[in-house]
């Protein structure tokens, strides 16, 4: 049920198109959509019943804004802006990551071809993308050695090696004529292309005849080469009889989850195949354009000529803003893929489902009971704090990070305290929530919705003085009590009580798997330390060894046993005079090291 307060704000909207910002009780923005109509779409959140992580939204509105748009067009672009820059929790949202991998041809004097990440505009030719890129790396090298280019770093007036195995022309030390080049880039766009019968039949044979003399690991290795060209290259099943490139998206909606299959199409066959699973906020229409909008802002991913999509979704709005044809197919072989794309869709949708729910009471609603018990609203992001140290020495911090009760590692932050210097579990509580949260609130980053200190009173404390005192911010805190036997049992609030959870409910086993994660976390971090600093210290005896030399040796060598097996001729490789080696020797073999 809305606010007055939201109430008296739902009177006030336009019927114009735009986008609407919601926001939760910590004016956070947890949802950014977009209308044709502003008044009957934000309206709609909050005088109609919703189910799912729509009803999980609207729980938590407890603001929005909006802002018109001249056209719907412009509603759309704003639209995916503001999910980009606040990533919002409940938008579907894609990275815009490292892309697939594509080969390339060089547009040099002395052409190469190599596996590349980006596609720049330098006349190269480029092919892909490949998702499996330990296939296209195997298929490259066949490549190479089926038609060679150029394999070396270019004139040194002498044969490379690559030219005496064949798999380079010889620029090294003659001027190849372009005529040769130009025939061998032809074959290798052909076989790239998916005209791949050539060299199947080569390898083939070659494989028979290691298998009839004995030589099955050279056989192996053909086999699998065999394997990487087909699936890397090789040609899938011709579904027209035009060659124009082309993606395909369909989607399938059911209990407020939505699946969507994109099909891409190139040389008029179906080279490959995406799957996505998402829930559903607004309407599935508004969400699979929204998703084909971020789609194409991915790195590496180019626009085909043309996009085929199911007929609810808006074709001239998409073929405004991508400048190509957007067509939904209405016979032939285009409907019949749009149909199996669909169909595909939900054979994915109901294969998970039973997936879904299970998972959904062991990490949500997990999160849900821990936040319950803490009387708090609601949340999805818990941040957990553990110290390690070995009698004051080598003193750090670790911090963990869970989602709806799934480990975000990539989160996952190390600290060596720099203020303390002895065992204090409140002075270090405070200067890692300092350093944490300074950081976040600097820049914009998100805050989270519960901290959790593995410890009780003495740091709940600390990190509450912090938090209040000097950031100005208020964030729930608990504390992860354990029991004589060093095992959770408790959750303490701010004001000390203890929480007696079940210990048979799911809350019970998150909150003992990010206890048991956030102490594992610390205590490796602090034996990783500790052994580097025991090094280091060891060697700061040596007579000649500075601190430049002894990060060189740390950079390289990860133990005294391994330093003192070193010869010294490698240690000198370090840039170590041939005296300080010696000693460096001398000295770890004596026993006074």
């Amino acid at each position: 049920m809305a606010t007055e307060y939201i109430e008296n704000k739902l009177k006030l909207l336009p019927d114009l198109p735009g986008c609407y910002i919601m926001k939760d009780l910590n004016s956070r923005i947890i949802y950014v959509g977009k209308a044709k109509n502003l008044k009957n779409r934000v309206r709609s959140y909050f005088k109609s019943s919703h189910e799912g992580k729509t009803a999980k939204l609207v729980a938590e509105i407890r603001d929005f804004e909006t802002i018109i748009t001249s056209t719907d067009k412009e509603a759309f672009l704003l639209e995916i802006t503001l999910i980009q820059k606040h990533k919002p929790y409940y938008n579907i949202k894609l990275k815009r990551g490292t892309g697939y991998p594509y080969i390339k041809i060089t547009k040099e004097k002395d052409p190469q071809i190599k596996i590349v990440s980006q596609i720049k505009k330098d006349g190269g030719y480029y092919f892909g993308p490949y998702p499996n890129v330990y296939a296209a790396t195997e298929t490259m090298q066949l490549i190479q050695k089926a038609y060679p280019l150029r394999r070396c770093t270019g004139y040194q007036k002498r044969p490379c090696l690559y030219y005496h195995m064949g798999q380079c022309l010889g620029a090294c030390f003659k001027e190849v004529p372009q005529s040769m080049y130009e025939v061998q880039i032809k074959k290798i766009k052909a076989f790239l292309n998916g005209n791949v019968g050539p060299i199947k039949r080569s390898l083939y044979k070659k494989m028979e005849e290691a298998a009839a003399n004995l030589e099955f690991e050279r056989a192996a290795e053909l086999r699998d080469q065999i394997h990487y060209v087909e699936v890397t290259v090789e040609k899938q099943k011709i579904i027209s009889n035009d060659n124009t490139p082309r993606d395909l998206f369909a989607y399938y909606m059911d209990k407020g989850w939505l699946s969507i299959q994109v099909f891409s199409i190139r040389q008029a066959r179906l080279m490959k195949r995406e799957k996505r699973l998402f829930p559903c906020i607004d309407t599935p229409e508004s969400e699979m354009t929204s998703f084909i909008l971020q789609f194409y802002n991915q790195k590496n991913r180019l626009l085909p000529r043309e996009i085929l999509v199911p007929s609810q979704l808006d074709k001239s709005i998409l073929g405004d803003i991508f400048d190509i044809p957007v067509k939904t197919p209405q016979r032939g072989k285009k409907l019949e893929l749009l149909n199996l794309a669909q169909k595909n869709a939900q054979l994915v949708l109901e294969e998970k489902f039973r997936l879904l729910e299970l998972d959904e009471r062991k990490t949500s609603g997990a999160v849900e009971e821990i936040m319950s018990a803490l009387k708090i609203v609601s949340g999805h992001r818990i941040e957990a704090f553990d110290h390690s140290h070995i009698q004051g020495t080598d003193l750090v911090s670790a911090m963990v990070c869970y989602v709806d009760g799934r480990p975000q590692k990539d989160e996952y932050r190390k600290y060596k305290l720099k203020n303390v210097d002895h065992a204090d579990e409140a002075a270090s509580t405070r200067e890692v929530i300092f350093r944490r949260y300074s950081r976040l609130l600097k820049e914009k980053q998100q805050l989270p919705d519960l901290i959790l200190m593995d410890g009780a009173e003495i740091q709940i404390e600390a990190a509450k003085d912090v938090l209040n005192n000097q950031l100005g911010i208020d964030i729930p805190i608990a504390g992860m009590v354990k029991n004589s036997k060093h095992k959770t049992a408790d959750l303490m609030t701010e004001k000390y009580q203890k929480i007696n959870l079940d210990p048979k409910s799911e809350g019970f086993y998150l909150l003992q798997r990010i206890q048991d994660e956030v102490h594992r976390f610390a205590i490796t971090f602090h034996r990783q330390v500790h052994s580097r600093n025991s090094l280091a210290s060891r060697l700061e005896m040596i007579s000649g060894v500075g601190p430049k030399t002894r990060v060189k040796l740390l950079r390289n060598y990860t133990s005294l046993k391994k330093i003192s097996e070193a010869p010294i001729e490698k240690l000198e490789e370090l840039g170590i005079s041939a005296k300080v080696a010696k000693t460096i020797k001398l000295s770890l073999k004596s026993k006074d090291i």
